[in-house]
């Protein structure tokens, strides 16, 4: 009864906005009538469904847009926390293919991957706060043609942010919940029918982590303001967003079993992290000299590895984006439209590591991953009417450059750290590497869709060049150098085909390169410079072909899609040993072969009547590598042909059961995936879950809303991400999180 009482409050405040999000961006406009929750891409030529603001309304305050899409077909989202912000842990793969794979654009400003390390974009959470969205599409496939991305193989989650009201109008909302979650948010909008409009946000949201102790938070502004100059608008956006989290501790199945779910990093426990440092010093574990012979050889309780838990670790980010847009007419036919955008990044990861001693005889210091990222760009397009031809021709161009460097921190003494691992840390005793890196990128597109009648084809390519270029600051192992991908044809074929009767065919082909990444921890620089050398010249960028066949059906009662795909992937990148390490041989970005993945998706939003609905989606997927993985010498290094994709569920479930008449509204949904491997060999998993999420809500007013969400409703013990530690080819490993129990929260929302 706790549990349905708790779900039933929080709904409520939600549905306000869903006003606010009417006017989002033209780019968006596919959506049918207001009663609409998801768009099922009418009229697409492939895989298109979109999200708006009363679907995202609906959610816990606070909650990422990805939590939104989540369900949807062969959208596979995963987090240790109910808000889906926690960006160590947060993973988005779609089709099979992993985050890295996946273009994400917010405004069509290119997010890059969305990768906690950071080195070409940053994560959605960081850069608009939920509030404030208008509608997300996802593309199943690799995306439209006029994406801003060079990574978008396996396909493209776009957020748009909504416009703001042509009035004066206010919104606060305030959530409190478990574990002293607490997050306030105000937006005050401005503006006329016919003149200058505008908003400003302030949000801030902080919540105690459920296990351990530490602190996760984040603040955050955003202003967008459009401005008509007679039939032409100009428009701007501006972001600030300061979030710092402490991590939860990465687990293994043999952890798990040994020290339970609830086991995590030792903060603010320092004298025991001390004692385990020395423990792993005396054992010979860190390769740091005994730093205290009384602490002894035999750890305490059930552990048993200095890696069983850490002092603490954390993530700080700080982001800045602004962008200003222009959009006209030219005469009757043709439309222009320009957007410049500019992002400043300052971050670092944190951990408190037994295996680099401070200076002072400490046997723990700080290492820290930090990122500095100034990057700028300008994407446009040209739209002309030419009767039943309408041409598209666009571009988009960026510079990057990214500082990334391994530093170490001293800590005070043995008995008082005298750091804050949420705060950045000053004045390190050693910086191992330093670099800086330069990548510069062209794209462009054209694309013409004929409309015959019943019968609509998209023809079009893209194509890019990418060029990444690395230099050391303070040199190390890693490289220096140049390397780039260059793929200037990459056709786009589709057809939608009316049967009349509210139901139409679609099908179509995508050809789609993923540039390489600018990094020391990822990518072709992630080797030394005799492997570099080694691999600049020959190595080959990723590719994916899809496939699409689907049939839609669109009415005012249901609407809903069924479709198969096929998706051939090539040229695999993994970083492999290239020899026998004891002759030194480095470890390199190399080619490992190609994965074939088949599927089907369904998903269907049915109207019962009476304010209720109903709300379902499957997918089957059987993704599987077609080679096993070699060196460059042809030494075998895993034997992985036909095993399924690491992290690729076969099967995934969703459900809704919505209900929204006169001042009551609720819902309740259900997430199912079936067992996923965390091993390239498969011989180790994590089981199939269903998580049951639920809320309810009251109108007290036209603005005034109360709001009850409930997450993990049953409290279901649970892996949530999986690899978050790398993949290894079999074996337990130190790479898994445990998912967020059980949690209530209250949401009040006032708006006039």
């Amino acid at each position: 009864m706790r549990n349905l009482i708790a779900v039933l409050l929080a709904s409520t405040a939600l549905l306000s906005q869903a006003a606010w999000a009417e006017e989002v961006e033209e780019e968006t406009a596919a959506a049918a009538d207001e009663s609409e929750i998801i768009v099922f891409g009418q009229g697409e030529t492939k895989q298109v469904q979109e999200v708006g603001a009363r679907d995202i309304a609906v959610l816990l305050p606070g909650t990422s847009p990805l939590k939104a899409i989540e369900k949807l077909p062969s959208v596979n989202i995963q987090s240790a926390d109910a808000f889906g912000n926690y960006e160590w842990s947060t993973r988005v793969t779609i089709r099979s293919f992993n985050q890295n794979q996946l273009g994400f654009n917010f405004d069509g400003i290119p997010l890059g991957d969305m990768s906690y390390g950071n080195h070409n974009g940053l994560h959605i959470s960081r850069v608009v706060s939920p509030e404030n969205i208008g509608t997300v599409r996802v593309t199943q496939g690799s995306g439209s043609l006029g994406t801003q991305s060079t990574n978008n193989l396996g396909g493209t989650v776009e957020t748009f942010s909504m416009d703001p009201l042509d009035r004066l109008a206010v919104q606060a909302n305030g959530t409190y919940g478990s574990d002293n979650t607490i997050r306030g948010f105000v937006r005050l909008n401005a503006g006329s029918a016919d003149g200058v409009r505008g908003f400003v946000s302030y949000g801030y949201g902080s919540t105690d982590k459920y296990k351990g102790e530490g602190k996760q938070d984040q603040h955050m502004v955003n202003a967008k303001v459009v401005v008509p100059l007679g039939e032409a608008t100009l428009d701007g956006w501006f972001s600030f967003s300061d979030r710092r989290e402490q991590d939860y501790q990465d687990m293994s199945l043999g952890m798990l079993a040994r020290l339970g779910y609830d086991s995590d990093n030792l903060y603010p426990d320092y004298a025991l992290a001390i004692r385990l440092a020395d423990i792993g010093n005396n054992r010979g574990e860190t390769g740091a000299p005994v730093s205290n012979a009384a602490a002894g050889t035999v750890y305490p309780g059930n552990y048993t590895s200095v890696d069983d838990a850490y002092y603490d670790a954390s993530g700080l980010r700080q982001d800045t984006v602004a962008a200003l847009g222009f959009k006209s007419p030219v005469g009757d036919d043709v439309k222009v439209a320009l957007r410049a955008y500019y992002h400043h990044n300052k971050g670092m990861g944190l951990w408190g590591t037994p295996y680099v001693p401070s200076p002072n005889g400490v046997p723990i210091s700080i290492r820290t991953t930090e990122y500095k990222i100034d990057r700028g760009g300008l994407f446009g397009r040209i739209d002309w009417d030419a009767g039943m031809n309408k041409l598209s021709v666009g571009g988009w161009y960026e510079t990057n450059s990214f500082n990334q460097a391994r530093r170490f921190y001293d800590l005070e003494s043995r008995t008082n750290p005298g750091r804050s691992f949420r705060e950045y840390p000053k004045n390190p005793f050693f910086t191992q590497w330093e670099f800086d890196f330069d990548t510069e990128t062209l794209q462009y597109f054209v694309e013409d869709r004929i409309d015959l009648g019943q019968l609509k084809i998209n023809l079009g390519w893209k194509g890019f060049k990418v060029t990444n270029e690395a230099t050391a600051v303070v040199a190390a192992s890693f490289p220096q150098g140049k390397i780039g991908v260059t793929d200037w044809f990459q056709p786009h074929v589709g057809a939608n085909l009316s049967l009349g009767g509210n139901a139409e065919l679609f099908a179509g082909f995508t050809q789609a390169t993923r540039s390489f990444a600018s990094a020391t921890t990822t990518g072709p620089f992630s080797t030394n410079q005799t492997g570099f050398n080694a691999i600049v010249n020959t190595l080959k960028p990723e590719t994916s072909d899809t496939y699409e066949l689907g049939a839609r059906y669109n009415s005012s009662v249901l609407n809903g899609v069924v479709g198969v795909y096929l998706v051939n992937f090539k040229n695999r990148l993994l970083s492999a040993a290239s020899g026998p390490s004891i002759v030194g041989s480095p470890s390199v970005l190399q080619n490992v072969g190609a994965v074939r993945s088949v599927g089907f998706e369904a998903v269907g939003d049915l109207k019962l009547g009476g304010g209720l609905g109903l709300f379902a989606s499957y997918s089957y997927t059987d993704a599987t590598y077609r080679d096993d993985v070699r060196n460059i010498s042809g030494t075998l290094l895993a034997a992985i042909k036909d095993k399924t994709v690491v992290d690729s569920p076969k099967h995934m479930l969703r459900g809704e059961l919505t209900y929204d008449q006169g001042p009551i509204f609720g819902r309740i949904g259900v997430n199912y995936m079936s067992k996923r491997y965390f091993t390239y060999t498969n011989d180790q998993s994590v089981p199939g879950r269903a998580i049951v999420d639920a809320s309810i809500g009251y109108r007290v007013t036209d603005g005034i809303e109360v709001q009850l969400n409930a997450t993990n409703l049953f409290d279901k013990q649970y892996l949530g991400t999986i690899n978050s530690g790398g993949t290894g080819n079999s074996g337990d490993r130190q790479t898994l999180l445990v998912g967020a129990p059980q949690q209530f929260f209250v949401t009040l929302k006032a708006g006039f």
